[in-house]
């Protein structure tokens, strides 16, 4: 079959997108609404806090930690076999949870287990997706990362149901059921056939160009600050709305409000992403700073309509930047390098998906309430988003051209926007 030079921009990328759908939902839906474990687990086994929200931690931070094992496995093997594994690992994580009977058993099954089954799914399968899609990468994006958005709207009030039918040994196995359909999503993937690049070099050779990378070592400290506060009121704003006095179903339900306004909010950015002109980083600097001061006012709403209308922001904006999240990083290092780059990316944003929930629940234990750790996590959302200002073409006019990758590409001085796209290439 002969080779495409540039990706085809559908095909069978929408079934790839599809995919992805599922494959994000029962991924990051089941670590978003967590938090409905969460005060279970405190009770269960008497801990504080802080100790709990460790599970949760460790998972995301071997989700991500562990992602270039799934970039080298999947550039090796294919992405198909290597989705299919995760999908088994995780489903087995969650059902060995199911006996735990220390929190340390749940570190090893849904922290270490599930979360290498994850770190496996997740940054191969939107490696895959974004070798299909250039002028539609975005938009492809935002469709994927939906499923994020829908689930957290279903699974919130859904384990809620289910904890009170089941108790949390029976709703563990029920979240390994479904977990066990990620092996029918990598099933699905299939990557194009693009032809290669001599320049590229193998794994080793994109390690070290990466970390030589200037802009794309600016963007991973950028989204490991971003990473850090991120998840918060996922695990906890289910705890601090109980803190204020309401019942557990309530608070589950403004979870899925959240989920609701996430799921709007990854479809209009990735539109938007791909139809502004100019970098799509700008875009995403502006729906990180609004996240960071969303998250920042939790503290100060006490009133009902408030707490909705901060969980409607809240949701609206963290959704919108997930898509441009992925959608700026192959213009920085190219689709050649997205496996390695995607995984090393992962990789170190872990240390903000480690840190962040054991610091919020260690204030918390501290302080006695969520006051200062929803705080403190907004200021890492607002810290990540300025130095997205350091990222290149960032000031510079706006410009109907896709950004090409930064200094891993040599164009010759001399070229000019007007040239044909044949032309550009030869040159």
């Amino acid at each position: 079959m002969a080779r495409r030079t540039e990706p085809p921009d559908g095909g069978w990328g929408w079934v790839v997108v599809l995919s992805a759908f599922f494959q994000s939902a029962l991924v990051f839906g089941v670590l978003r609404s967590f938090g409905v474990f969460f005060v279970e687990f405190v009770a269960a086994f008497g801990e504080q806090a802080a100790r709990v929200s460790w599970i949760a931690s460790i998972g995301i931070a071997v989700q991500q930690f562990g992602s270039p094992v799934g970039s080298a496995l999947s550039t090796k093997f294919g992405p198909r076999p290597v989705v299919m594994t995760g999908g088994i690992l995780a489903a087995l994580g969650m059902l060995l949870a199911s006996f735990a009977t220390s929190l340390t058993h749940l570190y090893l099954s849904i922290g270490l287990l599930s979360g290498s089954g994850w770190a496996l799914t997740f940054a191969p399968t939107l490696a895959c997706l974004s070798c299909y899609f250039s002028r539609r990468r975005s938009l492809a994006t935002g469709l994927a990362l939906t499923g994020v958005g829908l689930s957290s709207f279903a699974f919130a009030p859904f384990f809620q149901w289910l904890l009170s039918h089941y108790a949390w040994r029976g709703s563990l196995l029920l979240v390994s059921a479904l977990s066990l359909h990620l092996v029918a999503c990598g099933a699905l993937l299939r990557p194009p056939s693009l032809a290669e690049d001599p320049a590229v070099g193998g794994p080793r050779a994109q390690l070290t160009s990466l970390l030589h990378h200037g802009p794309f070592l600016r963007y991973t400290v950028a989204l490991t600050l971003i990473n850090t506060g991120y998840f918060i009121p996922y695990l906890h704003l289910v705890a601090h709305l109980q803190d204020l006095d309401w019942d557990p179903l309530p608070a589950a339900f403004l979870l899925s409000v959240a989920a609701i306004s996430d799921l709007v909010g990854r479809v209009v950015s990735g539109w938007l992403g791909d139809a502004v002109p100019g970098p799509v980083t700008r875009l995403l600097m502006l729906w990180t700073t609004l996240t960071g001061v969303s998250l920042a006012l939790f503290p100060v709403a006490r009133v009902p309509t408030a707490l909705v209308a901060l969980a409607v922001a809240y949701g609206f904006t963290s959704g919108a930047l997930a898509p441009l999240a992925f959608s700026v990083l192959p213009e920085l290092v190219g689709t050649k390098r997205i496996y390695c780059g995607l995984g090393l990316l992962q990789m170190i944003e872990s240390i903000g998906g480690l840190l962040g929930p054991p610091l919020s629940g260690y204030l918390r234990d501290v302080t006695g309430n969520y006051t200062a750790s929803f705080v403190v996590a907004g200021a890492f959302l607002l810290s990540g988003s300025g130095i997205l200002l350091t990222l290149p073409d960032f000031f510079s006019c706006f410009s109907t051209t896709t950004s090409r990758p930064q200094d891993l590409v040599t164009e010759a001085p001399d070229i000019k926007v007007s040239l044909p796209k044949e032309g550009l290439e030869e040159d």
